[in-house]
């Protein structure tokens, strides 16, 4: 059985962390009722991939996520984002400055 891709497991992760249906998300996200959900469960089984950037930002948006979360290969790396795409931009330089340091 093929590994399903990050941004698949990245998506359905954060989708449903952010209390979404996949009907739900999809319309949210700009497509038409009668595909939104198909769309979004394609995705999150990898047998498809948004082609278009700006609704990959939409996506992570919409879920609360940093873009990079979305295809982020290691889980400690992910959570860490995470954290701190949820620090205001003040206490991200802080952390930044912090990290320069060690």
């Amino acid at each position: 059985m093929d590994e399903i891709p990050v941004f698949a497991k990245r998506l359905k992760e954060a989708r449903l962390r952010a209390g979404f249906s996949q009907l739900g998300l999809g319309i949210q996200a700009g497509l038409d009722p009668d595909v939104a959900s198909p769309r979004i469960n394609r995705y999150e089984h990898g047998r498809h991939s948004p082609g278009d950037m700006r609704f990959v930002q939409k996506l992570a948006a919409l879920l609360g996520v940093p873009m990079a979360y979305l295809f982020c290969p290691e889980d400690d790396i992910a959570a860490i984002l995470l954290r701190v795409g949820r620090m205001g931009s003040e206490e991200r330089k802080g952390w930044l400055e912090r990290l320069k340091g060690e």
